[in-house]
């Protein structure tokens, strides 16, 4: 069993999810697939994870057979993004939105490793309402079938009370804890205004969600592993 976890949680909740995981019996590799960081030991480790088949096929005579993994997860939290760091080169397409895998396709990464990249998948439905909610946060369901400016006011929400100070310190703002008052600082601190300069808090609320995904606010966590 292997664990590929990407976040963009500070350092601290980072450590505790990979000992969260790796009491469970996780191969845990922290990497980040925009600058490469942590790329170099992933080799390794998928090798200890599959010793025991590499050690079952040298005693069957079979040599040299690339281990084959399935890269799978959820969308839009940068599975062919993570590939093509990997193998060094664009092998498969990425964009900045849910569902731009499309199929599933093999690529061979070296004579160790062949790596399968799959279409993200969610569940049919959520029992926890908070779970979807999180998942819309980091832009894991289509924005298209979501209310913007409600899903931002549920983010101001969450940053008043998990992170008070960034909303105010990022966009230059006094505090409001209704949440649509903050969008509507927002709007006039960035200039998003509508005809009659009216303020316009439906470019506002796209704006912060993209500065949230984007990791322009900091390094955040939505969920912690004390929680499980």
């Amino acid at each position: 069993r292997r664990v590929l976890f990407r976040s963009l949680a500070d350092e601290r909740q980072n450590e505790a999810w990979k000992e969260y995981f790796q009491k469970r019996g996780f191969h845990v590799v922290k990497v980040d697939s925009r600058n490469g960081s942590g790329m170099k030991t992933i080799q390794n480790v998928i090798q200890e994870a599959c010793k025991e088949k590499i050690e079952r096929d040298r005693r069957r005579g079979i040599k040299n057979r690339p281990i084959r993994a399935m890269v799978a997860g959820i969308p839009n939290v940068g599975k062919s993004t993570f590939i093509n760091t990997f193998a060094g080169k664009a092998c498969a397409k990425t964009g900045n939105r849910p569902g731009v895998t499309k199929g599933k396709q093999w690529i061979r990464l070296n004579k160790q490793v062949e790596l399968l990249d799959t279409p993200g998948i969610l569940w049919p439905r959520f029992e926890d309402q908070a779970v979807g909610l999180k998942l819309a946060f980091i832009g894991s369901i289509k924005d298209e079938i979501l209310q913007t400016e409600e899903l931002a006011a549920e983010l101001v929400k969450f940053m008043n009370e998990n992170y008070p100070g960034v909303l105010e310190n990022k966009y230059n703002v006094e505090e409001d804890t209704d949440p649509y008052g903050m969008l509507e600082k927002i709007a006039e601190s960035r200039h998003c205004l509508v005809r009659g300069n009216e303020l316009d808090t439906e470019k506002a609320s796209v704006l912060l969600m993209d500065d949230f995904r984007n990791g322009r606010l900091g390094k955040l966590t939505l969920e912690y592993p004390d929680a499980y």
